[in-house]
C-alpha cells in the first residue's frame, strides 16, 4: 500500500527514472536536489530556459512575475507559478501543475497536473499525478520533539532514518481545504480526505477520512 509502485503511474513525471530505483517513496527524498540539476542540464534548449543557475522553466510554463523560484527547480510544460508563490528549491514540477497564490514548495516531486493552488506548504514531500491540496492545507514535515519520523500502518511502523518526511500523495487523491497531513503520511491511489481533517500514518487506496478521523471504504 505504501511502495512507489503501489502509489504512482511513473509515466506523468520526468523523476520516473529516478523513483524506478527505490521501493519505497521516502527514500528519494535525499536525492532530490542532485536528481534535478541532473535532468535539468539535459533538458533540450528548444523547450526549456534556463532563466538562472539550475533553474530551468519550460517555454510554455507561465510564472507570475512576483513569484520566486529557487534552485534548484524545474517548471514543466502548460504549469502556472502564480502571484508570490515561494519555490524554496530542490522542487520538481511536472507538466500541467497549478502553483497557486503564496504556496511554499521545498524539496518536491509533483507529478503531472498536481494541483498545489492556494496558500499550501508543501515539503519534503511526492505529490502524485492529479493530486490536489484544497486550500490551507498543508504537510507537516518535522515531529514536534524532533525524532526521526516513523510510518504508522496500523500496528507497523517503519523507521524512515530521516528527520524531515512530509507526506506521500498517490495518484489522483483529494485533500479537503484547512487539513493538516502529520509526517509521514501516506494516501493510496483514490484516497479523499475532508476538509479541516488532522491525517497520519497510511490510508489504503479508495478509501474516505472523515473529520472525526474515521476512514472508511469508498462505495
Amino acid at each position: 500500500m505504501y511502495k512507489i509502485k503501489d502509489l504512482f503511474d511513473l509515466e506523468h513525471t520526468m523523476a520516473n527514472d529516478y523513483l524506478e530505483q527505490f521501493e519505497y517513496p521516502w527514500e528519494a527524498l535525499k536525492g532530490i536536489k542532485d536528481m534535478i540539476v541532473e535532468l535539468g542540464e539535459k533538458l533540450p534548449e528548444e523547450e526549456y530556459e534556463e532563466v538562472s543557475k539550475h533553474v530551468w522553466v519550460h517555454k510554455d510554463a507561465r510564472v507570475f512575475p512576483s513569484a520566486h523560484l529557487g534552485a534548484p527547480c524545474i517548471v514543466g510544460a502548460g504549469t502556472e507559478v502564480r502571484h508570490c508563490a515561494f519555490v524554496r528549491g530542490s522542487a520538481l514540477i511536472g507538466k500541467n501543475c497549478v502553483v497557486g497564490n503564496s504556496v511554499e514548495l521545498k524539496n518536491v516531486i509533483l507529478f503531472d497536473n498536481v494541483q498545489t493552488p492556494h496558500y499550501n506548504y508543501v515539503g519534503d514531500s511526492i505529490l502524485g499525478y492529479k493530486s490536489h491540496m484544497g486550500a490551507g492545507s498543508i504537510t507537516s514535515n518535522v515531529k514536534s520533539d524532533k525524532t526521526l519520523v516513523v510510518i504508522k500502518n496500523g500496528d507497523e511502523s517503519i523507521e524512515t532514518g530521516l528527520k524531515k518526511v512530509g507526506a506521500m500523495l498517490g495518484d489522483n487523491v483529494e485533500v479537503g481545504c484547512n487539513s493538516v497531513l502529520n509526517p509521514g503520511t501516506v494516501l493510496g491511489r483514490m484516497v479523499s480526505v475532508y476538509p479541516t481533517s488532522c491525517v497520519r500514518g497510511v490510508v489504503e487506496e479508495d478509501c474516505i477520512v472523515k473529520v472525526s478521523g474515521e476512514i472508511v471504504k469508498r462505495k
